[in-house]
């Protein structure tokens, strides 16, 4: 079972900047397609972004409209999400996800690994 654990949600004022970090047993960004979702309240969860394991980058580009970048550190220990100049709409809770190689990443059911969330909150 592999431990997804988020951080670096809060309080942000539109236009700044945060980056959310998923930490991940030893590997895990090397072998799963890993990804971001989000879910508002009363909504349903969504996906933002994903990397495969070789370093492909997939975005909702509805919602990240060139603002957000997933990544990994340099060791693959740490996969972030840096959200530039976030909106009152990006309000959310934010979920790390892992999911076997060649799974349809912008799909939630692919995913068998959640970490609990981080609670992202835009102020306007």
């Amino acid at each position: 079972q592999e431990q997804l654990v988020e951080s670096g949600g809060g309080l942000v004022q539109a236009g700044g900047s945060l980056r959310l970090s998923c930490s991940a047993p030893y590997r895990t960004f090397m072998w799963y397609t890993t990804a971001w979702f989000r879910q508002a309240p009363g909504k349903e969860r969504e996906f933002v972004a994903a990397l495969s394991r070789i370093g492909t980058s997939t975005y909702n580009e509805d919602i990240v409209k060139g603002r957000f970048t997933i990544a990994t550190d340099n060791r693959k220990a740490t996969m972030f999400l840096q959200m530039n100049s976030p909106q009152p709409e990006d309000t959310a809770v934010y979920y790390c996800a892992a999911a076997q190689p060649g799974s349809q990443s912008r799909v939630s059911a692919s995913y068998e690994h959640w970490g609990r969330g981080t609670q992202v909150t835009v102020s306007s």
